[in-house]
């Protein structure tokens, strides 16, 4: 399996900027792909942003332009690079090792312990 943990999350003002990473470790030549996933209080978990083992990135509507998936692959760390940030970016941010294909992204089965970031108004 794959071991994932995030780092990085912090209190922010509105309009700052916070990187967070992903420690990836286990079965790492298995995977396909990773993507940052995001959960608010109330609110499902929805995903942020995608990058596969080619390197081509998707990102979701709403981060779209603000935000930055990237990947080291001598660290075998990936990081999101989190500008421009609003009060709704606010949430648990959370790695996820799984699979894109056809502009679809199936997430794995494995998750961290998440990161918190809280954007003050």
């Amino acid at each position: 399996q794959v071991q994932l943990v995030e780092s990085g999350g912090g209190l922010v003002q509105a309009g700052g900027s916070l990187r967070l990473s992903c420690a990836v470790s286990g079965s790492i030549f298995s995977i396909n792909a990773m993507g940052w996933y995001r959960q608010a209080p109330g609110k499902q978990r929805e995903l942020v942003a995608v990058i596969t083992s080619g390197g081509s990135t998707d990102y979701a509507d709403f981060v779209k332009g603000r935000f930055t998936i990237s990947r080291d692959n001598a660290k075998n760390t990936v990081y999101l690079q989190m500008n421009s940030l609003k009060p709704e970016d606010t949430a648990v941010y959370y790695c996820n090792a799984g699979d894109y294909r056809g502009n679809y992204y199936y997430h794995g089965g494995s998750w961290g312990q998440g990161t918190q970031v809280t954007v003050s108004s």
